[in-house]
C-alpha cells in the first residue's frame, strides 16, 4: 500500500471525527472526491428529479469526471485536514 493510500485511509477515519459536521457544499466535496477516489467517473443513471439529495451527489461525482484517482485522494486529504483546525 502507498503512502497516499495510507493518507487516504487515515482520512476517512479522522472525517468521521469531525469536531463539528461540515456545511453541505463541504460534504458534497468530501463525497465526490471520495467516490472518485475509490470507483473513478461517475457511473450509473442520474437519480430522478425529486431524490434530491441523490441528484445533489450525482452531480457532485460528475463535476470529477477524468480526475485521475491519486489527484482525487489528495483533494481528500487537504480537506479533510482543513476541516480539522
Amino acid at each position: 500500500m502507498s503512502d497516499l493510500d495510507t493518507r487516504f485511509e487515515q482520512a476517512q477515519a479522522d472525517a468521521k471525527q469531525l469536531p463539528a459536521r461540515p456545511d453541505n457544499d463541504t460534504m458534497l466535496k468530501l463525497y465526490s472526491y471520495y467516490k472518485q477516489a475509490a470507483e473513478g467517473d461517475v457511473s450509473g443513471e442520474k437519480p430522478g428529479f425529486f431524490d434530491f439529495v441523490g441528484v445533489a451527489k450525482y452531480e457532485a461525482w460528475e463535476k470529477r469526471k477524468g480526475m485521475p484517482s491519486d489527484e482525487a485522494k489528495q483533494k481528500y486529504i487537504d480537506l479533510v485536514e482543513s476541516l480539522k483546525s
